[in-house]
């Protein structure tokens, strides 16, 4: 385990920058013309920056983010 201090601006900054990787992603793994292997590696990398996230977020900010894995539904 890694341990890490930030400052009030490095918690923002950091807090914007997870957002918007995650904005990304769901994005992404809403892009049927996505190789389904593709999609699968931005779903983990998704719970990843998921999990970093929710180590600091609001709940109210958190559920903005949940995703249930619903790209799977159209596997080939």
């Amino acid at each position: 385990m890694l341990g890490m201090l930030f400052n009030e601006k490095e918690c923002k900054e950091l807090d914007y920058v997870l957002r918007k990787e995650l904005d990304e992603m769901l994005l992404d793994l809403s892009d049927q013309r996505l190789d389904h292997n593709i999609r699968h590696a931005i779903a983990n990398r998704y719970k990843t920056v998921f999990r970093m996230y929710a180590r600091f977020a609001p709940q109210k900010e958190l559920s903005k983010y949940a995703w249930g894995g619903r790209y799977s539904q159209s596997k080939h």
